[in-house]
C-alpha cells in the first residue's frame, strides 16, 4: 500500500489568508463529527475511559477537510484506529518500560495498518494513547475494552457522520476513483509511467494512482488546448 499513491506537489492549494466555502464544510463538518462522536460515546462509554479519545480529532482532520486521500476512507479510520489500539494495549501490557513501549506500539502499529491497508496516520497516536493511558491497570477486561470503547465507537460514529455529511453537502465519499477522460495524448503519460516513476522515487504520497493519472491526463489536455489556441 505504501508506494500504492503518489501526489502532484508537496504544498495544500488554499489561498493563504482566507478560508473557501469547502473549507468552511470541513470545519463544520469536523465540529459537528466531535459533537456526535463524543456525545453518543458517553451514552455507553464507562467512566474508566474519556468519552473521545485525542487522536479522533485528526481523523476528523482528514476525514472532512481531504475525503478524497487514501489514508481518509472509512477502512482506514475504523481499522487504523481500532487495530493501533488492539496493538498499544497489547504493548502496554507486555512492555513495562513507558518509553520503550511507547515506540514500539507506534512501530508496529505501522507495520500492522500497511499489512492490512488501513495506514492512518492518526492511527500512531491512539497506540501511543493506549500505552500512556495504560488501561491494563484497570484490569484485563478494561484493557480488551478500550480498543472498541471508546476507540471503535468514536471511529464509526465519525465516518457516519462523515458519510452523511459529505453525502449532503455533494462531495462524494468514500472516494472512488474518477471516471478517466480521454486517452493521454500521443506521447503522455500512461499509469506504467506513473508506476515507474514511484518505483524510482520510492516514497509514499497520498493520492490514488487513478487520481494521479487522471489530472496528468487532464492538464496534458488543457496544455493542449492552449497551445492550439495561441
Amino acid at each position: 500500500m505504501i508506494r500504492q499513491f503518489g501526489t502532484l506537489t508537496g504544498r495544500l492549494s488554499i489561498p493563504a489568508g482566507r478560508a473557501t466555502r469547502m473549507e468552511l464544510l470541513a470545519a463544520a463538518g469536523a465540529f459537528v463529527g466531535i459533537v456526535l462522536a463524543a456525545l453518543l460515546s458517553g451514552l455507553v462509554a464507562r467512566s474508566t475511559f474519556p468519552l473521545i479519545v485525542a487522536p479522533v480529532g485528526a481523523s476528523a482532520v482528514l476525514l472532512f477537510a481531504v475525503p478524497a486521500s487514501p489514508l481518509a476512507q472509512p477502512w482506514s479510520i475504523v481499522g487504523g484506529n481500532t487495530l493501533s489500539a488492539l496493538v498499544g494495549v497489547a504493548v502496554s501490557v507486555l512492555v513495562p518500560d513507558v518509553a520503550i513501549a511507547a515506540a514500539v506500539s507506534v512501530a508496529l502499529a505501522i507495520v500492522v495498518m500497511i499489512t492490512t491497508r488501513s495506514l492512518h496516520p492518526p492511527g500512531g497516536a491512539v497506540a501511543l494513547t493506549a500505552v500512556l493511558a495504560h488501561p491494563s491497570s484497570a484490569g484485563l477486561s478494561a484493557a480488551l475494552l478500550f480498543p472498541f470503547l471508546p476507540v471503535a465507537l468514536n471511529s464509526v460514529i465519525l465516518v457516519a457522520t462523515g458519510l452523511l455529511f459529505h453525502r449532503m453537502t455533494g462531495r462524494a465519499y468514500p472516494h472512488m476513483a474518477p471516471a478517466r477522460p480521454a486517452a493521454s495524448p500521443p506521447g503522455g503519460v500512461e499509469m506504467d509511467d506513473i508506476d515507474a516513476a514511484l518505483a524510482t522515487v520510492g516514497d509514499a504520497f497520498d493520492i490514488a494512482p487513478d487520481d494521479l493519472q487522471r489530472l496528468l491526463t487532464l492538464a496534458e489536455q488543457n496544455a493542449m488546448s492552449r497551445s492550439t489556441n495561441y
